[in-house]
């Protein structure tokens, strides 16, 4: 293997890496579901239904595992879908800028970095 090879193993590796990080971020929101005052029905459904997101992103991240540049750049699309409608609902409650910018940083930012390297890794993929 040589250095240009391995350079974009290791990117490949850390979109992997970063994606599995958000997806777990993001699946520790679906945890506020959970309510003692629930029946446990109520609980699950509510809990499969917050892990949507998440399956959704589980899903373009092993689309990217094997297709880096197909998952790279649906991971772009989502964040600059996503980006905008993050700050304009954050915007709507708290009319605060700043904290609906530091949301678009937490959430949209990360999977637009991990479409990028995506999309970079496969560059040398021949």
């Amino acid at each position: 293997m040589n250095q240009a090879s391995k350079k974009y193993t290791q990117i490949g590796w850390i979109a992997r890496i970063l994606m599995l990080f958000i997806i777990t971020f993001v699946s520790l929101f679906a945890l506020d579901s959970f309510d003692p005052q629930l029946t446990m029905i109520e609980q699950l459904t509510g809990f499969l239904i917050h892990m949507i997101p998440s399956l959704i992103l589980l899903a373009l991240w092993i689309i990217a595992w094997k297709k880096p540049i197909l998952g790279g750049y649906a991971f772009l699309i989502l964040g600059v879908v996503l980006a905008p409608y993050l700050f304009v609902g954050n915007y709507s409650s708290n009319h605060s800028i700043l904290n609906s910018l530091s949301t678009v940083l937490v959430i949209p930012f990360p999977i637009l970095l991990a479409g990028i390297l995506f999309i970079w890794s496969s560059k040398g993929v021949k």
